[in-house]
């Protein structure tokens, strides 16, 4: 029995799982990816395959019916965003499949108060200088205070809210379904209300059709001039275009982005030059600690599907 995985963390550590493979008798194909396979590859290898742990690629109806036409008898979205995969294909041609929630909220989160410091003081300003042989001095801004627009409020948006309320700032949280958690101190709003508030907005939510664009030219222009943006959910909940417009105009003053619109990031991106972007690599779960956590669940959730001991 085959199975093949296409997500680049567990990619990055598959040979340390393929000893678990062994034991349940499977035989593991590990493409190269450096974030995600097109349709027709995926076409040309699921069909191969009973199995199947996919990370961002577009597991779409054709790519399943591909599968289902060949030897693709069962599916395991690895960690928690789902926008890419077709679920009710998945139905309507009999193929289980489940994804791994809540695996990484707090590593995520990490991130997301790393970029926020970075932000606030500068830190890559700094960095940069030093490299080129000079001795910056950004002066940034303190934490203590600032008011935080956290779009998100599941998994990953309780724990960086944690992170934020720790550092003493505020926090108003956006999410129409999450509720309220006792003991965690943050306000809530519905979108875009009070977004002139917020020295920070902070995206960590999943993308679905009412999240799309939600930070749009429209939503930008009501924040304060000078907010800094931290994205860590999902690109497209950013319209790209707008973000980049602006930077320019100063309305935004600085980004720090694990995700885009189009993946990687085209060396055309105007992000590349704007001298307070920070990037990332759509990165933000990857440490040995959670791929190993994920990529176990990954495997049992697999396994039970496929009926191997």
């Amino acid at each position: 029995m085959k199975v093949l995985v296409t997500c680049p963390p567990m990619l990055g550590m598959i040979e340390s799982f393929r000893p678990l493979f062994a034991r349940h008798g499977i035989e593991v194909t590990a493409p190269r990816v450096v974030q995600t396979l097109s349709v027709e590859e995926l076409k040309t290898l699921v069909p191969r395959h009973e199995g199947w742990i996919i990370g961002d690629d577009p597991a779409t109806r054709e790519v399943f019916a591909a599968g289902r036409a060949g030897q693709l008898r069962a599916a395991v979205k690895w960690g928690i965003g789902v926008d890419n995969v077709d679920f009710d294909a998945c139905k309507d041609l009999g193929i289980p499949i489940v994804n791994t929630p809540n695996m990484f909220g707090a590593e995520v989160a990490d991130v997301a108060m790393g970029y926020v410091i970075a932000l606030a003081r500068e830190t890559f300003d700094a960095d940069r200088g030093v490299r080129a042989g000079h001795w910056p001095k950004p002066r940034g801004i303190s934490l203590s205070g600032r008011t935080v627009a956290l779009v998100g409020f599941g998994d990953i948006g309780r724990s960086t809210a944690r992170r934020l309320l720790a550092a003493d700032m505020r926090v108003i949280a956006y999410d129409p379904v999450a509720p309220a958690v006792p003991g965690l101190a943050v306000e809530r709003a519905d979108w875009p209300r009070r977004l002139e508030e917020a020295d920070f907005i902070v995206v960590t939510c999943s993308l679905t059709p009412s999240s799309h664009h939600m930070l749009n030219a429209t939503s930008l222009a009501r924040a304060k001039t000078g907010v800094r943006v931290v994205n860590v959910g999902r690109g497209p909940v950013i319209d790209e275009p707008a973000l980049e417009q602006a930077l320019k105009a100063g309305q935004v003053y600085s980004a720090a982005l694990d995700v885009f619109e189009t993946e990687p990031l085209p060396m055309d991106s105007y992000l590349r030059t704007h001298p307070r972007c920070v990037l990332g690599s759509h990165n933000a779960s990857n440490t040995a600690d959670a791929v190993v956590r994920t990529s176990e669940i990954a495997i049992g959730r697999l396994m039970g599907f496929l009926g191997v001991e």
